[in-house]
């Protein structure tokens, strides 16, 4: 029984083992340590309801090795067909860190669409300078992205 016992709970931990490495999300990506994206807010949500709505732990998809939620099986269907479309900028990192070369945290509920693409930010205050000069900052974050993109996030932040 003893042997059985260690044998079963073995293999669960080879199971889990093998799920977190077939999911893992790279440094492109910002995510808990779950591998979970937008804390498991359904990103087709920004652009369907206007806001972000939680998704279902039930309906779930894997995109660039995230684990992303959904509301209902049509928009997660929305995503797969398009995950460029509604997948965060920068991985969901915080924009106006990224204009900055640094990779901090994108809170889900602090957010803005511009020109189709969801960017988020780390807190309303952090929000509020990055409004100052919104087109500014994307361009600066889209030319420090690429060389920012792959690297870990301790590496970059003060």
């Amino acid at each position: 029984m003893k042997n059985a016992l260690k044998t079963g709970i073995a293999a669960i931990a080879l199971a889990a083992s093998l799920a977190t490495t077939a999911f893992a999300a790279d440094f492109d990506v910002n995510v808990t340590s779950t591998d979970l994206a937008l804390r498991g807010v359904d990103p087709v949500s920004y652009f369907t309801q206007g806001e972000p709505q939680q998704g279902d732990v039930n309906i779930s998809a894997v995109h660039n090795g995230a684990v992303y939620r959904f509301t209902s099986e049509e928009t997660k269907a929305q995503f797969e067909a398009e995950p460029e479309k509604y997948a965060p900028q920068y991985g969901g990192y915080c924009a106006f860190g990224l204009a900055n070369g640094f990779k901090f945290d994108g809170d889900p509920d602090v957010w803005r669409i511009v020109d189709d693409r969801l960017y988020l930010n780390l807190s309303p205050a952090v929000s509020e300078i990055w409004q100052k000069d919104i087109p500014g900052y994307i361009e600066t974050a889209e030319n420090l992205w690429t060389d920012v993109k792959d690297a870990d996030p301790a590496d970059l932040n003060p």
